[in-house]
């Protein structure tokens, strides 16, 4: 009798016995950091343990901080740059290279991702390279075949540096999108083509009638976690501009003034203000973009 019962007590505890670990961890470094962050961002501080208590007066100060309203438009740029250029190249590319008649499709797919590889800082290191004056490749190559000046000062114009960091992600990230759609188009069935074909649809029918709607979740999964990604964007621009900035404030984002309040300025309360306001804000644009693509209850787009 009291081996069932200690059988009993043993299969109705083990599972919370298996997942305390990680229960414990997240909890010390998951859920203590979020309410601690929020606690801080009700106060002004400078260090660790000097604060005062101001309320909602962090929030209602970002309405008026200038350098936040540059890094929400510099931030809002880059993203849609990331949408409208990025994905629609990653798809294109996946589409190449889905292709049977191209030769070398694995190669391709494997350089084509490569640069994900190495980590935003390496690439920030290597374009800070490519983008020098008279002498980088970027400037060599847009001389050699427009003839624009190779003296062009990407990092140092501030009507440049918005267009250098979104070059720079291209390079970066279009093959790791191309992946998602490559296994995306793998899952679309063949014979929806034959069909379409049969009805007398020409290729570009057949893209928007079967493509799309194949690869849609997909899509709206890639879409989401671009923007996501793209409202994170601290290491690139931050290395790439030599840990500022950029001239006039022209490459600050979000995470980077984020990062400049709480560990450069030392306010960790309104770094927290900042923090808060980003997650709210990312979160309530990826519903909607959730909700535009019928992606909650998988209605078609």
């Amino acid at each position: 009798m009291k081996e069932t019962s200690f059988f009993r007590l043993q299969h109705r505890y083990a599972p919370y016995l298996f997942v305390s670990p990680f229960l414990f961890l997240f909890s010390v470094f998951g859920v203590y950091p979020i309410f601690k962050s929020l606690q801080l961002s009700l106060y002004i501080t400078n260090g660790p343990r000097d604060h005062v208590f101001v309320g909602l007066g962090n929030f209602q100060f970002l309405l008026r901080d200038p350098d936040f309203h540059t890094a929400v438009w510099n931030t809002i740029v880059f993203a849609l740059c990331s949408v409208f250029l990025q994905l629609p190249l990653s798809l294109g590319l996946a589409i190449l290279l889905s292709q049977k008649w191209l030769k070398g499709r694995a190669f391709f797919r494997l350089a084509f991702f490569c640069p994900q590889l190495v980590g935003q800082a390496f690439v920030a290191v290597l374009f800070g390279v490519l983008f020098v004056p008279k002498f980088g490749l970027i400037n060599q190559t847009l001389f050699s075949v427009f003839g624009i000046p190779d003296d062009t000062k990407w990092l140092q114009n501030p009507s440049l540096v918005m267009p250098a960091l979104v070059l720079t992600s291209l390079w970066m990230y279009v093959g790791f999108n191309m992946i998602y759609f490559l296994a995306a188009l793998q899952g679309v069935d063949l014979e929806l083509y034959e069909a379409a074909k049969v009805d007398g649809a020409n290729s570009r029918q057949q893209f928007f009638a079967v493509t799309l709607p194949g690869i849609r979740p997909v899509a709206v999964f890639v879409l989401v976690t671009a923007t996501i990604g793209s409202f994170q964007l601290f290491e690139l621009p931050y290395i790439l501009l030599n840990n500022s900035a950029g001239p006039n404030k022209s490459g600050l984002t979000l995470v980077m003034y984020l990062f400049q309040t709480g560990f450069v300025t030392g306010d960790l309360g309104y770094a927290s203000a900042v923090g808060w306001t980003l997650a709210i804000g990312v979160l309530v644009i990826s519903l909607i973009q959730m909700r535009i693509t019928g992606a909650w209850k998988g209605e078609n787009a």
